[in-house]
């Protein structure tokens, strides 16, 4: 009886470090990375938000920034999360 509750355990133990390294620690890697990307960014820099839109950065503020994009430059506020990824950062000098 004593040995199954060992097994017990140890199976336990053993499945908890297999969804750690398969699932949670992937996942918080590519959060931390994600934030970097988002607290990285800078007036210039051409982005492309989660829903597609492909813009340059006009402004940067703490929660949010705002984007101009198309033709006529037109100016709007999304929120840092909206981020997808970064196309091309601005050189800086």
């Amino acid at each position: 009886m004593n040995q199954q509750l060992v097994w017990s355990i140890v199976y336990i133990i053993a499945l908890f470090a297999i969804f750690y390294f398969l699932f949670i620690r992937p996942q918080k890697k590519k959060d931390k990375e994600l934030k970097e990307m988002r607290d990285s960014l800078a007036v210039g820099d051409t982005i492309v938000t989660i829903g597609g839109i492909v813009a340059n950065i006009a402004k940067v503020e703490e929660e949010t920034i705002v984007i101009e994009f198309g033709p006529s430059r037109t100016k709007m506020p999304i929120q840092k999360w909206a981020i997808g990824s970064v196309q091309s950062k601005k050189e800086s000098k």
